[in-house]
């Protein structure tokens, strides 16, 4: 999906027309894809513009910074300031935001210590990621790619260069004629998506594989977790094998850009009934409503973006 300029792209501190947040070709990011990021949605109530999980998501940013050894210069709650300014200004939502910190221009090889930090934040409007309205679902396949094994590039990092590893599972999907890949961890237990979480129910339990098992710590995947507590679903966090995304009730992503997300076939082997089940109808119904304003933010999860924002005197 092509994506929509906005009028301003927040780059270290400052605002800057869309058209000038440029890097050169020599940049450290460009030549060993040395940066970390976030995807985080806002969202349209009628209330206003609202951020879900502002800090938890700029936290993680940080928090990928950090294990990368790369000073961001920034609070998070400087850059979530940033974010509620930018799309304030920008009068786009709902919106998809993505704050990013690189390594920048300076660095010709490897170490990347020389090479100055930039932070970019950027807003544009984006609907559905996987094509499909919540109630249908996707068919997806088990990518042959393998998610990226411990001790290589750090998982709980959201980092820039993981997804070369995530490219490979969602073409190949593509090509394939799925919506999406799920891959395996290195010793063939389910992981995730290309860039989603995976949960799935049997018996009317909620499995979803644990964070050793090569997966990012979902902002999605924890708020789901939250509701289905709330909603006395029982949860189980162990290895999931392949087998059981076949003989599963119900199997759905979870993501920031895939929001939730039901799964109608593994590998063309139909899911349950082949349609939304119950589970994950009522996981949907409480996200969506508290996202869309619908039901009270009992979780404290939407930052309101003020409508009369207005850059900064100078700016």
């Amino acid at each position: 999906m092509a994506i929509q300029k906005t009028d301003k792209i927040w780059h270290n501190g400052k605002f800057v027309a869309w058209d000038d947040a440029t890097l050169h070709v020599m940049s450290h990011v460009v030549n060993y894809g040395s940066s970390v990021f976030e995807g985080i949605r806002c969202y349209a109530l009628p209330s206003g513009p609202a951020i879900f999980r502002a800090p938890e998501h700029i936290q993680r940013l940080i928090d990928s910074a950090r294990i990368y050894r790369i000073e961001s210069g920034f609070t998070r709650d400087e850059i979530v300031g940033a974010m509620v300014e930018l799309v304030g200004h920008n009068g786009v939502w709902p919106c998809y935001i993505r704050p990013i910190i690189l390594r920048g221009y300076g660095e010709a090889g490897v170490n990347p210590f020389n090479s100055p930090t930039e932070i970019y934040i950027c807003n544009y409007p984006w609907g559905k990621y996987l094509g499909a309205d919540a109630s249908e679902g996707v068919d997806v396949c088990i990518s042959s790619w393998t998610r990226i094994a411990p001790n290589t590039l750090p998982v709980m990092a959201k980092a820039g260069a993981n997804y070369m590893n995530s490219q490979l599972i969602k073409m190949e999907a593509i090509v394939n004629g799925y919506a999406e890949g799920i891959a395996l961890d290195v010793n063939g237990f389910v992981s995730e998506g290309s860039g989603e979480n995976l949960f799935v129910v049997r018996n009317g339990v909620l499995h979803t594989a644990p964070l050793g098992n090569s997966v990012l710590a979902g902002i999605t995947r924890d708020s789901v977790m939250q509701i289905a507590r709330d909603l006395g679903i029982k949860i189980v966090e162990q290895q999931i094998p392949r087998e059981s995304l076949y003989i599963a009730d119900e199997v759905f992503f979870t993501g920031t850009a895939a929001e939730i997300t039901s799964i109608r076939s593994v590998d063309k082997i139909t899911v349950g009934k082949g349609k939304l089940g119950p589970i994950t109808r009522s996981l949907q119904a409480e996200f969506y409503g508290i996202v869309r304003g619908e039901k009270k933010d009992r979780y404290d999860w939407l930052t309101p973006v003020p409508v009369n924002v207005k850059l900064p005197v100078g700016v």
